[in-house]
């Protein structure tokens, strides 16, 4: 059974740092795009970043280019959001997933992904 998990939310000053974890079981991360999402209460769900370990290509919404960084480790099938400088707007539930298809491409709309995982949530908050 497919499965995605996430990890590593919390409570977090502004300006301060956290790694999210996205753990698979049923299939091998590296062959898919993986994508990070976040939604806010009251919000859309709203694509962050994305990672397509076969290619190499990576995706990062305008918001967090330069603070968020996208990374893979296969040996733990894992892909990890690390998330520098947070500010407050950063707020939400951050969510992992992945496509039916191993050549589906990264991308920022959440209707190219099927599989989700329950999400973590993050706040940043003084």
């Amino acid at each position: 059974q497919l499965q995605l998990v996430e990890s590593g939310g919390g409570l977090v000053q502004p300006g301060g740092s956290l790694r999210l974890s996205c753990t698979a079981s049923g299939f091998i991360l590296n062959k898919y795009a993986i994508g990070w999402f976040r939604q806010a209460p009251g919000k859309e769900r709203e694509g962050v970043s994305c990672l397509r370990s076969s290619d190499g290509s990576r995706y990062y919404a305008n918001s967090v280019k330069g603070r968020f960084t996208i990374s893979s480790d296969n040996a733990r099938n894992t892909v990890y959001l690390e998330m520098n400088n947070l500010k407050s707007e950063d707020t939400g539930v951050y969510y992992c997933a992945a496509p039916s298809a191993v050549q589906a491409l990264c991308s920022p709309s959440k209707e190219v992904f099927e599989y989700w995982g329950r999400g973590t949530q993050v706040t940043v908050s003084s």
